[in-house]
């Protein structure tokens, strides 16, 4: 399986697993094949709206003070390099 399919197919996973939940500037960040050649090991990036509470206030104020609403969030997705199954996805900390 070429890269740019083991990507679109992290992307539709990305979707498909946050459903509902809004993914701003969902972005590729990071390839890489394992040493096997198994496994595509995509990294997406994307910004995710801060929860607020029920009186509408901001959780983490500190974001807010920067003048964020959302936070970057990283996750790594372990894609089959022969069907394109996604097999993982991970949190990438940063």
């Amino acid at each position: 399986m070429e890269v740019k399919n083991a990507v679109m197919a992290a992307m539709n996973a990305a979707q498909e697993f946050y459903d509902g939940k809004e993914l701003l500037d969902l972005s590729l960040e990071e390839v890489e094949l394992t040493d096997d050649e198994k496994y595509w090991l995509i990294t997406l990036g994307f910004d995710f709206p801060i929860k607020k509470t029920p009186a509408n206030q901001i959780v983490n104020p500190i974001m807010t003070a920067f003048g964020k609403d959302y936070i970057r969030k990283y996750k790594i997705f372990k894609v089959d390099a022969m069907n394109g199954e996604v097999k993982s996805m991970k949190i990438r900390e940063i």
